[in-house]
C-alpha cells in the first residue's frame, strides 16, 4: 500500500511515494508549468515513472496546491457571491469590503447589512430579522451560486448566522455555497467577514481542481485511492471539506514542508528554513507542528483573521540572480529566473548568475556543468554567499522569541545554496529527501479539527472549561475523518481578555489524528 504526495511551487512541483511503513519509495521534482494542473500531472506520471508501483496498490492522494491563493492574487476565477451581514444597527458604519480593492470587490453581487447579532457575552444585540434576511436572498436569487454571511460575535453564538444559512438554502435551493464565517475566522467582526467573503468566492475555483485532480488520477490507474487536500496548519482534508472550506488551502505548501522537515529530521521543535527557486519561508515548528500566526493576515490585500501559519519570506531561492554593482558590492535576488532556472542559469548553459551557480562555484553542490561556473571570481562568489547567509540569518532572528541559538532545519530544492553553519543556530541539519520534504509533509500529514470560544470563569470554571474544549476539539477532528483512537491535543490555550467583565478567556484547543489505516 501507498501514499502519494504531491506539493505546488512557485518554482518545482514535487511528487512522493511513500510506502505503509512510511519510508520513500520515489521522490521527483518537476517543473511547475504556466498551467498548474498539467505540472501536477507531469509530477504524477514522472514519480510513478520511477517507482514503477503498482498503480492499483495508492490508496490515499494528497494534494497541496497554490490554485487558491492564486485565484485571490491574480482575480482570477472567483464566483460572483451575495454578502449578509446580521448586525444592525451597530456595525453599518463600516460597510461590508469598505477597504477592498474595486478589481476584486467586484465579485460581490450585493450585500445587506440587517438586524441580528450578540454582545461579547452571547446577549442578543437586537432580534434576528427574518423577513430582511429572506427579502435579500430573493433579491439576488439566480445571479450568484454563493452566499457569504457572517455576524456580530458569532464566535460566541452563531445561531443568527445557522438561521440565515436555512432561508439562504430554502430561498437559493441547496446547491447554493455557503459560507458562515463562525466556521473560518475568529475575533474580529471585519476581518472575519472578508476571510468569508474569500472562501465563498473560490468555491468554484475548489470544485474544479478537487474534481479535475480525483477525474486525472483514474485515468491514469489510480483507482484505489482516497483523495485529500493539505490545509494550512499542516493538517489534511477530504475533498468534500476543501469545496466547503477552500479558503483554508490557502499558504499550505510553507506548511507541507514544516511538517515534513519535522518527519525527516525526527525534530519536534525547530526553525525551518524552506528554500525555493524564488523565495525562502522560515516558520517554526513546534511540537511537530507549524506555529500559528497571532495576527491579522493580509492575502492579495485582503486583511483576515483565519488561522494561518506564521511565516515569513525572503526574495532568496536557487534561481535568484546575482549582481555586481559598480562600487564591488554583491546582490542577490529579490527577482529570480525561477522555473526557467534549468534554461537560464551558467551551470545549465545559459547566460544569468544564480544563487545556484554560486554554489556550485564554491564547492558546495553538484548540479549542472560545474565547468561553466569556474570562470566566476572567487571574491565575487564569497560575497554572493555573505550576502545569501546575511539574509537567512536576520530572518531566523525574525522568527526566534529569545537570544538563545535554536535548532534549524534547511529543506527545499534551493536549500544546496546555504550552508549549516548559520549564526543563531545551535544544530543545522539537512536531512535527506530535504528537495521534496514540502510533498512529503503533505503525504504523512494527520487530520487535525480546532475549537475556539469565550469562556467566563465564573460561569464555568477554568478545568470544566479546557475539559469542554478539548472533547469538542476530538469529536471535530473525528469529523474531519481522524481514526478516533489516534487523535490527541497537539496545542491548548487560554488567553484572559482583560477588556472584557469578569473573568473572560479566549479559549483555544487543536487535537489531530491519523488517517484511517492504508492496509
Amino acid at each position: 500500500m501507498y501514499k502519494l504526495g504531491i506539493d505546488v511551487g512557485g518554482t518545482n512541483t514535487d511528487a512522493v511515494l511513500i510506502d505503509e511503513n512510511l519510508n520513500v519509495v520515489a521522490a521527483i521534482k518537476n517543473p511547475t508549468s504556466g498551467d498548474i494542473y498539467e505540472g501536477i500531472m507531469g509530477a504524477v506520471d514522472a514519480v510513478l515513472a520511477e517507482s514503477g508501483v503498482d498503480r492499483t496498490q495508492i490508496t490515499q492522494a494528497m494534494l497541496g496546491t497554490t490554485q487558491c491563493t492564486n485565484a485571490i492574487v491574480e482575480r482570477k476565477g472567483l464566483a460572483p457571491i451575495a454578502i449578509l451581514r446580521i448586525g444592525a444597527p451597530a456595525s453599518v458604519g463600516i460597510p461590508p469590503m469598505v477597504d477592498w480593492a474595486e478589481d476584486i470587490a467586484s465579485v460581490a453581487v450585493d450585500h445587506a447589512i440587517i438586524g441580528g447579532g450578540f454582545e461579547f457575552d452571547g446577549k442578543r444585540l437586537a432580534e434576528f430579522d427574518e423577513e430582511a434576511c429572506r427579502s435579500f436572498f430573493e433579491g439576488v436569487a439566480g445571479k450568484v451560486g454563493a452566499v457569504a454571511i457572517s455576524c456580530v460575535f458569532s464566535t460566541v453564538r452563531n445561531d443568527d448566522e445557522l438561521r440565515a444559512a436555512e432561508i439562504a438554502r430554502e430561498v437559493l435551493g441547496d446547491d447554493v455555497h455557503v459560507s458562515i464565517s463562525s466556521e473560518i475566522g475568529s475575533m474580529g467582526l471585519v476581518e472575519r467577514e472578508n476571510a468569508t467573503i474569500l472562501n465563498a468566492a473560490l468555491h468554484k475555483v475548489a470544485e474544479r481542481f478537487t474534481e479535475g485532480f480525483a477525474k486525472s488520477l483514474e485515468e491514469r490507474g489510480i483507482v484505489n485511492a482516497e483523495v485529500y487536500l493539505s490545509q494550512n496548519d499542516g493538517t489534511l482534508m477530504t475533498i468534500e471539506h476543501a469545496r466547503q472550506y477552500p479558503i483554508l488551502t490557502i499558504a499550505c505548501g510553507p506548511t507541507n514542508s514544516i511538517r515534513g522537515a519535522s518527519y525527516l529530521s525526527r525534530m519536534d521543535d525547530a526553525i525551518v528554513i524552506d528554500v525555493g527557486g524564488t523565495t525562502t519561508d522560515l516558520g517554526v515548528l513546534s511540537s511537530g507542528f507549524p506555529r500559528e500566526s497571532g495576527v491579522a493576515v493580509t492575502i492579495g490585500g485582503v486583511r483576515t483573521n483565519f488561522r494561518m501559519p506564521d511565516v515569513i519570506s525572503i526574495g532568496l531561492g536557487g534561481g535568484s540572480i546575482v549582481r555586481q554593482r559598480e562600487d564591488g558590492t554583491v546582490t542577490v535576488g529579490p527577482d529570480s529566473v525561477g522555473y526557467e532556472i534549468t534554461k537560464r542559469a551558467l551551470v545549465f548553459g545559459g547566460d544569468t548568475m544564480t544563487a545556484t551557480d554560486i554554489a556550485v562555484r564554491l564547492g558546495m553542490a553538484e548540479v549542472g556543468d560545474a565547468s561553466k561556473v569556474a570562470n566566476i571570481d572567487e571574491e565575487l562568489a564569497t560575497k554572493a554567499l555573505a550576502a545569501m547567509r546575511e539574509m537567512v540569518e536576520e530572518g531566523i532572528d525574525m522568527m526566534k522569541v529569545s537570544n538563545e541559538d535554536i535548532d534549524a532545519i534547511l529543506v527545499g530544492g534551493g536549500c544546496i545554496i546555504l550552508p549549516t553553519d548559520l549564526a543563531g543556530t545551535a544544530k543545522c541539519v539537512k536531512p535527506e529527501h530535504s528537495g521534496c520534504a514540502n510533498a512529503i509533509g503533505s503525504a504523512i500529514s494527520k487530520v487535525s479539527g480546532t475549537y475556539e470560544a469565550l469562556v467566563d470563569y465564573d460561569v464555568t470554571p477554568r478545568e470544566e472549561a479546557l475539559a469542554n474544549a478539548r472533547a469538542a476539539a476530538i469529536e471535530e477532528a473525528v469529523r474531519a475523518g481522524a481514526v478516533r483512537e489516534t487523535v490527541e491535543i497537539i496545542d491548548s490555550e487560554d488567553v484572559p481578555l482583560q477588556y472584557y467583565p469578569g473573568h473572560t478567556n479566549r479559549v483555544k484547543v487543536k487535537a489531530a489524528g491519523e488517517l484511517v489505516s492504508m492496509a
